[in-house]
């Protein structure tokens, strides 16, 4: 039976047909629904892991147990990943290990545009791409086979447009795969110095059995259109390569990006004149072609940032710009903002309002560098905006003391924020962090976390207290306030940046999105009160406007969370 599905969907389905056991993720966009989806299935135990780190250790220990196991996360998950990653290519495996990792091109959800073949290649782990949702299922499959083959985990790189899109899925029964005995082999496991020595010399071997298996493996194919140009390329690539150049060229379309195969080039080479290499982001197959002397033409036209797509590619090789359906009028342009009602809308107004300098972190409170509000200073990975904070105060000293704050989400604090705060407590910066406990994983789509007391299924599980938390690790000055009190946020940020020591304040209410949170009536504007000052837009809450001069509220979108009403000094705004 054929469904459509997404990419992703694609993928667990893949998962579970191939007899996979246990799944451990952390949340990031585009990867996020594979382990979701995984979790559908009762055959397989799944869980949402508190870091990449810690998912991919988790299942490289069920792959020792001898289950099949897998791993997600984005590109910049991978980087997290990479330490137990690099490692497990010498150890190999036992059961086999499939670990997704979906990138960005185009960064529509990601703080930077990173090719994830690079990970591939530095760790010597096989590298499969596949370019549609049948692809997604098969690979998936074929990762375990390939992993237990070759005694190695394998990589699966998606991207955006593959993860989200839909195609046709052959949907087959589950195979029962028997758990594969542990034998304990030290001289393979424990990873000291004399053993990693003789196990590099097992995987460089390896790399070679996997280039030998590359030439003839059906998943790099060649589609002879008879012409006398030829065009490689790989994964989303493909489908834009098709989709603009039709049966006009020649394909040698790669499924398998790491290690890439000499043979299968030289010969497809051969047969055409011109060779162009079509690939997003970095040019790894044109560094491969050209290595082995092959002349084509590549990153000197297409380039290496964004996405490719059909128009791009018509109008670079054929002087052509496809027909593409406009809407008859220029549209606003709608960037993302805070939700009407998002409890960290208080803390950035209090923020912006003091001219706090702000170290920033990854989460949808992200957006509290936009306007109105603009009251983040920088951001650069998940757990950062600690430790740069740190480092930031350390040097400065007096001159940011009451002055410069960190923010971190719940779930991203769970993620590497903690390891941070324990740096800032065991070094003793005068720092001060604000932890945005909205009670879930708000910007990958609600997804539970270590502090929310649920798992992935939904079931009870132990929560971290924070509050405990950061006590036990050495921050003595804690403290809960509520971001829809404007007075009770302004009080705890002026308070802890007056003192000199560590200090955290708790900014705890839950997302307004959440389908339990019971949300108050909408407010509403009197009129003949309102002096069209405009301080309520300021927060930059899109429930509020301005109509006919006076303040409006669309009363659809408020939630009554009554930031704006503290904040009217008229009396305007009330229930």
């Amino acid at each position: 039976m054929k469904k459509l599905m997404l990419g992703n969907e694609a993928f667990a389905r893949g998962l579970y047909e191939a007899g996979c056991r246990f799944a451990s993720s952390y949340p990031g966009t585009p990867s996020t629904e594979i382990t979701e989806t995984i979790a559908k299935y009762d055959e397989v135990y799944a869980e949402w892991a508190p870091n990449e780190k810690v998912a991919v250790e988790s299942a490289l220990g069920a792959s020792f147990a001898g289950a099949r196991a897998f791993a997600a996360m984005k590109h910049v998950g991978l980087n997290v990943a990479a330490d137990p990653l690099y490692t497990a290519s010498y150890t190999g495996v036992n059961g086999g290990l499939v670990i997704a990792v979906a990138d960005d091109p185009g960064m529509h959800s990601s703080q930077n545009e990173q090719d994830s073949r690079h990970h591939a290649i530095a760790s010597k782990v096989p590298m499969l791409e596949p370019s549609d949702s049948q692809e997604c299922k098969d690979f998936a499959m074929l990762g375990y086979e390939i992993s237990e083959e070759f005694d190695t985990p394998v990589l699966v790189r998606t991207a955006t447009r593959v993860a989200h899109s839909q195609s046709a899925v052959e949907q087959l029964p589950r195979q029962e795969k028997e758990l594969k005995p542990y034998v304990k082999t030290p001289q393979k496991y424990v990873m000291v110095p004399a053993n990693a020595k003789n196990r590099h010399v097992v995987v460089e071997e390896r790399t070679r059995k996997l280039i030998a298996y590359a030439e003839t493996a059906p998943i790099n194919k060649v589609e002879d259109n008879g012409s006398d140009i030829g065009v490689i390329t790989c994964g989303a690539a493909y489908q834009y390569a098709k989709d603009a150049l039709g049966n006009k060229v020649n394909y040698l379309k790669l499924g398998m990006t790491n290690p890439l195969p000499d043979k299968l080039f030289l010969d497809f080479a051969a047969k055409c004149k011109t060779v162009y290499i079509i690939e997003e982001l970095d040019g790894i197959l044109e560094a491969h072609a050209k290595a082995l002397g092959i002349d084509c033409k590549g990153k000197e036209i297409f380039g290496n940032i964004g996405e490719l797509n059909q128009v791009i590619i018509a109008e670079k090789l054929l002087g052509q710009t496809p027909e593409v359906t406009a809407y008859p009028e220029q549209l606003p342009i709608r960037p993302p903002v805070m939700c009407a009602g998002c409890p960290h809308r208080g803390v950035f107004y209090t923020l912006a309002k003091h001219k706090i300098t702000v170290s920033g972190d990854i989460g949808c409170y992200t957006l509290g560098a936009a306007k109105p509000l603009e009251s983040i200073d920088w951001t650069i990975c998940m757990g950062s905006s600690v430790s740069c904070l740190h480092g930031f105060n350390k040097v400065l000293g007096e001159q940011s003391q009451n002055k410069t704050v960190a923010v971190i989400g719940d779930s991203t604090f769970m993620h590497t924020g903690l390891n941070s705060l324990v740096n800032v407590a065991y070094n003793a910066s005068n720092s001060t962090v604000i932890i945005l406990d909205n009670s879930i994983t708000g910007m990958t789509g609600h997804q539970q976390n270590p502090t929310t007391g649920k798992n992935l299924k939904g079931d009870p599980a132990a929560a971290v207290d924070l509050v405990a938390l950061c006590h036990a690790i050495g921050i003595k000055r804690v403290r809960v306030a509520d971001p829809y009190k404007l007075s009770e946020m302004e009080q705890a940020i002026t308070e802890e940046l007056a003192v000199n020591e560590p200090s955290v304040i708790i900014s705890r209410r839950p997302c307004a999105l959440l389908k339990y949170v019971k949300h108050n009536p909408p407010l509403h504007v009197d009129t003949d009160k309102c002096k069209s000052c405009k301080m309520c837009l300021k927060l930059g809450c899109h429930a509020i406007s301005m109509k006919d001069g006076k303040a409006c509220i669309d009363h659809t979108q408020c939630v009554g969370c009554g930031i704006c009403e503290e904040l009217c000094k008229f009396g305007a705004i009330g229930k």
